[in-house]
């Protein structure tokens, strides 16, 4: 197993939802990988955050009392079943209390996520950053979209992801825009933007923030390449290139205006 098979099986690793044999695959490379054991202790470290400090709330009266009636008239259809049944089907009331648990805990994490807000690991989305970079110049895969023209590429993007993304051109600053394509990064997909500096191409990936704060900038030097992050206008971009860091940051001013 190499470390693109494993870093999206962290996750999956550590819920336990490996069949034995991927799992025996997965420790055996993290056993002897120096790159891929962080991702994995800081993946468990920040579970164990959430089970530590997440809040609870308690589930709403009226929730209650719908879940209530809901086992209640399973129950129901289940005494009315009887006439024609010998016993009444307990799998059912039982498949109706699973759903309506699960129904609370999806309530409770959408009031944890909107009152507390869902912070994203910074770190582990740099590493698929650079991933996704690298592999976009390895496969000769850097535009799903090859165009300058800006008419061009955002409507290419229409249906194909959730959201609008803003394609400016900087030709006339230097930046020219090359094209974009679709990419995965932070579990969704993702509008990455190719510009170019000279000889040096710059990936812009974009998605929905998870609130409207504007936030500077923040540059890390990471396997030799160059990394920009910031909030903008409900958009979280990261930018990477083996550029200097100062044609980055003028990128980036750009892309703010």
């Amino acid at each position: 197993m190499r470390c693109e098979e494993a870093r999206p099986l962290i996750d999956f690793y550590l819920d336990g939802e490996l069949d034995a044999l991927r799992s025996a695959e997965f420790e055996l490379h993290a056993r002897g990988c120096s790159e891929c054991t962080p991702q994995i202790e800081r993946a468990g470290k920040l579970r164990a955050a959430i089970r530590e400090n997440a809040p609870y709330f308690a589930a709403p009266l009226a929730l209650k009392q719908r879940i209530r009636e809901a086992l209640r008239a399973e129950a129901g259809a289940g005494a009315a079943e009887s006439a024609t049944r010998a016993t009444i089907p307990r799998w059912r009331i039982a498949a109706a209390a699973l759903v309506s648990i699960a129904a609370a805990f999806i309530l409770v994490f959408t009031l944890r996520s909107h009152f507390t807000g869902v912070e994203y690991d910074e770190d582990e989305v740099a590493d698929q950053v650079v991933a996704s970079h690298v592999r976009s110049l390895m496969a000769s895969h850097l535009t799903d979209v090859t165009s300058s023209d800006r008419h061009t590429v955002k409507p290419w993007f229409d249906g194909k992801i959730d959201f609008a993304p803003n394609v400016p051109d900087f030709s006339a600053e230097g930046f020219p825009l090359t094209g974009g394509r679709l990419d995965y990064i932070n579990r969704r997909p993702v509008a990455a933007l190719v510009y170019q500096r000279r000889l040096h191409y710059i990936n812009v990936f974009i998605w929905p923030a998870e609130s409207s704060l504007t936030t500077r900038a923040k540059t890390e030097t990471r396997e030799g390449y160059n990394i920009l992050h910031w909030q903008h206008a409900g958009m979280d971009y990261w930018c990477i290139s083996d550029t200097s860091a100062d044609d980055l940051q003028a990128l980036a001013k750009l892309l703010q205006q």
